[in-house]
């Protein structure tokens, strides 16, 4: 059968019995990013007002007496409702939808719809698939191409259908009618138990769909076409926002803009300019920055070099810099009998850093620096160069260092 959200997509509330109550268990993600199990319970009602999910369309949520359900799933002719207190069979239950997700997905959903039987319409392009998404929703199209132009042709049609205020009606069909070979779908889910139910735009299109709609393309509202991007085996996928995700998008882009404009002391119309402009001087601040760090090296390198301490273990220590500072310094140096340890990033936290001398002992003494700054390198012919995540133990490393110099000198 049709749940009561399928034969009536506005209802926001009403009132059933519940028919089981099972222990379950739900996978999720925590706010941590890591995947959780939750103990609960799979409920069973009579009917239901909350839409499993299907059809490339979420799942709805909602409460069931003021328990709330954290996910709905079909399971041939029912659903079952997570929560994680029991409900007990038999029990009369009033159902209420959390109407703000509903009403986002009958837009999304009878926006795809629409998009489709006009990409179709309009220029044979046909949809292999979709995706309502939390931020946007997309239409996988069996082209490897589509153009600009079809774009905004697709867009400037599904708008003025949307202004026409085309009724959609919702009707079912027995799986036996021989009007269900007619209808576009792309098949019926293997555990279908029931009538079919068809969308129809009217004069647009008529598709197979379990999901939730609009009765009227004016709740639309409007759909704005984000642009295409390349999709799998010679795919395209079509990004859209249908009703409040527009408005909301507008807000938010309207947000951007105002700030823009404090921040670049001109108007919205100037801001591309304005940016290309700060991105040039600042690869040029960049390019001169680049150019000092060098000089700074060579200068550093040969001050090293001339220093009465050159010898046996050299340290140095700068906030900034990167690995080509260092290496411009051990490449002036050309230190092939001294062991130099360079670092550059903070003092006591994370940073870069890099040995040079003889190969033999920076082969065996490089993985043990890194080790005790907490980091990872590699090397070769004679350098050693990682990242590491305590720069505070840098005295340690001199002291290694230094131990491994005596140690030689004994031997010798």
């Amino acid at each position: 059968m049709a749940f009561r959200c399928q034969r009536d997509s506005y209802a926001r509330e009403f009132t059933t019995t519940v028919v089981s109550c099972s222990p379950a268990e739900l996978q999720t993600e925590g706010s941590n990013g890591k995947k959780e199990v939750l103990s609960g319970f799979h409920v069973v009602l009579e009917d239901t007002l909350l839409f499993p999910e299907g059809g490339g369309q979420p799942d709805d949520r909602g409460t069931i007496n003021d328990i709330s359900v954290l996910r709905v799933t079909r399971r041939g002719a029912q659903a079952d409702h997570f929560t994680q207190t029991p409900l007990a069979p038999g029990t009369e239950v009033q159902v209420r939808v959390d109407w703000e997700r509903r009403f986002d997905h009958m837009q999304q959903h009878s926006g795809q719809h629409l998009i489709t039987a006009v990409a179709d319409h309009l220029f044979g392009l046909k949809t292999t698939s979709w995706e309502l998404g939390r931020a946007r929703s997309v239409i996988e199209l069996d082209s490897p191409s589509v153009t600009a132009e079809q774009v905004a042709a697709i867009e400037q049609s599904v708008n003025e259908k949307i202004r026409a205020r085309l009724p959609v009606n919702v009707r079912e069909l027995s799986l036996d009618d021989p009007e269900v070979e007619q209808v576009r779908g792309r098949g019926l889910p293997d555990d279908h138990a029931g009538p079919v139910r068809v969308v129809t735009i009217e004069s647009v299109d008529v598709n197979m769909c379990c999901g939730t709609h609009v009765s009227n393309l004016s709740d639309l509202q409007v759909i704005k076409i984000l642009g295409t991007e390349k999709g799998k085996k010679n795919k395209t996928n079509l990004a859209f926002l249908a009703g409040n995700r527009v408005l909301k998008w507008m807000e938010r882009s309207h947000g951007s803009e105002k700030a823009l404009t404090a921040l670049l002391k001109c108007g919205a119309e100037d801001h591309v300019e304005a940016v290309k402009k700060l991105q040039n001087s600042t690869k040029l601040l960049q390019k001169n920055n680049l150019n000092l760090l060098r000089d700074l090296a060579v200068h550093v390198a040969h001050s090293l070099r001339n220093s009465p301490d050159w010898g046996g273990v050299v340290t140095l220590h700068r906030k900034e810099g990167d690995s080509e500072f260092m290496n411009i310094i051990a490449n002036e140096i050309g230190s092939e009998e001294t062991l130099l340890f360079l670092t550059v990033g903070d003092e006591k936290g994370a940073g870069l850093f890099l040995l040079a001398g003889p190969a033999e002992a920076v082969e065996t003494l490089g993985p043990r620096v890194a080790e005790v700054l907490e980091g990872k390198g590699a090397g070769k012919k004679g350098r050693f160069q990682g990242k590491a995540t305590r720069m505070s133990r840098r005295g340690e490393v001199q002291a290694l260092l230094q131990d491994y110099i005596s140690t030689q000198s004994a031997e010798e």
